[in-house]
């Protein structure tokens, strides 16, 4: 099976579902992360594109930890927006990885750059199946199930299904580590390293899954129907 993760900066599969990718990685399915802005604005101290090639790398490390295919859009951090140019990118990107599964943000996400991100690859999930929407790469041989992961910190979000991920939490812990340029940039926002951030809000989930650590998901239930929440790996 073909398993497509699409987030808005580097660093936001890692926090919201890496763990379950690690479990479909484990079980030998193909795993691709797509991130649509290069987080060149993630810095305090760098330059746009010092720090963009810094999180390019970060996410390169992090990516090889389970064996993903990384997909980089490559679009400036803050500034993404759905017009025919980023849709393309975007439908190229689904295309590239012909996914069974998806996980794209939620609509609730209180990030624009999420929101947008999410929308985007949602409305992507049948163009880019079909063969007269015309790209850089041939139409999908198929329409891929969606699912809407978590928010940061689970804020006006509700899951549905959850995904046990105590067995792979060492796995999330080290590809989260990987994007130490962001961690101090995190500590002083939030006042918490970034693996610590993961591991409450994983341990949440896990308190309602009935397991140590899970992260949880809402299904996108949309015409035509392509899948269920069977689909997700260690499904809680």
């Amino acid at each position: 099976m073909n398993v497509l993760a699409i987030g808005a900066h580097p660093d936001d599969i890692e926090f919201l579902c890496a763990g379950t990718l690690a479990l479909y990685a484990a079980r030998g399915h193909r795993v691709s992360m797509a991130i649509a802005t290069n987080g060149n604005v993630g810095s305090p101290t760098l330059s746009r594109a010092e720090i963009a090639a810094v999180r390019h790398a970060e996410q390169q490390a992090s990516c090889a930890i389970i064996g993903a295919e990384l997909i980089w859009m490559d679009f400036d951090d803050e500034w993404l927006f759905d017009d025919r140019p980023t849709r393309t990118v975007f439908l190229d990107a689904v295309r590239r990885a012909q996914p069974d599964v998806m996980f794209v943000h939620a609509p609730t996400d209180s990030h624009p750059d999420h929101r947008i991100a999410g929308r985007i690859a949602e409305d992507c999930r049948i163009p880019a199946a079909v063969r007269l929407v015309e790209t850089l790469l041939p139409h999908a041989p198929k329409i891929p199930h969606v699912f809407h992961m978590d928010t940061i910190g689970g804020i006006e979000f509700e899951p549905e299904a959850y995904v046990d991920i105590s067995s792979v939490i060492e796995t999330k812990r080290k590809m989260l580590a990987c994007h130490a340029s962001q961690d101090a940039w995190l500590q002083a926002i939030y006042d918490m390293p970034a693996v610590t951030m993961m591991e409450r809000a994983s341990s949440q989930r896990g308190i309602v899954a009935g397991c140590r650590f899970a992260e949880g998901f809402r299904e996108v239930k949309t015409y035509p129907r392509t899948g269920s929440q069977a689909l997700l790996p260690g499904f809680a």
